[in-house]
């Protein structure tokens, strides 16, 4: 069975997998970078969409010129790139959710979508205890924890739940972050990072998809 359908059915997700999601992942950023800039504009440092489009840049160069064996790898990989190549916050809080993703697969050469979102899970709780964030307050972990939670469904469903979390985040005042500086003017405006957020899920579930 090919790494394609294995991943439509639930099935293993190799090397293969996790390569192509984020390259998905890279093109999506690179396509939204200047929507994500615009929201970080807003409540933040308007650099979001630029470093995410470097970092994921490298991550898929790094990913091409030294390709890793496992899926755990792949991630983990990823995490160090995003976390040497990225400035700001976004880089150890991206850096952060791939590692602990990969570190959760461990050394399994094929992992379910069931262990993946078991992972996830891990990779979103270590992104919480960076950030000293929690769900609501308005960051990345809105889109993120959600997905985590309804990926144990299916892929579509992860997307589903985290583009909901991101467009959750216009009524809520910032707590965490450069935003949370903006008090009450915070509110009104999607959160960048569960934006960008999103897009990452959006594109697990493009890759699923084939």
């Amino acid at each position: 069975m090919s790494d394609m359908n294995e991943s439509e059915s639930g099935g293993a997700l190799g090397v293969a997998f996790f390569t192509r999601w984020l390259t998905l992942a890279a093109a999506a950023v690179d396509r939204e970078a200047d929507r994500l800039t615009e929201l970080d504009s807003a409540i933040g440092d308007a650099d979001h969409g630029a470093n995410l489009k470097r970092g994921f840049a490298a991550v898929r160069d790094v990913l091409e010129k030294e390709p890793p064996q496992t899926p755990g790898a792949v991630l983990v990989t990823a995490g160090r790139q995003l976390i040497s190549t990225v400035g700001g916050a976004s880089g150890p809080l991206y850096g952060t959710l791939l590692r602990g993703t990969g570190k959760g697969l461990g050394d399994s050469a094929t992992v379910s979508r069931e262990q993946l979102a078991a992972a996830l899970t891990e990779g979103v709780a270590a992104v919480g205890r960076l950030g000293g964030a929690h769900p609501g307050d308005k960051t990345m972990l809105d889109a993120l924890g959600p997905a985590a939670g309804a990926l144990g469904e299916s892929f579509e469903a992860a997307r589903d739940a985290a583009e909901r979390g991101a467009l959750a985040t216009v009524p809520l005042q910032a707590r965490k972050g450069r935003a949370s500086y903006l008090g009450e003017r915070s509110v009104g405006h999607q959160d960048p990072g569960a934006t960008s957020s999103a897009l990452l899920v959006a594109a697990l579930a493009e890759a699923a998809a084939g």
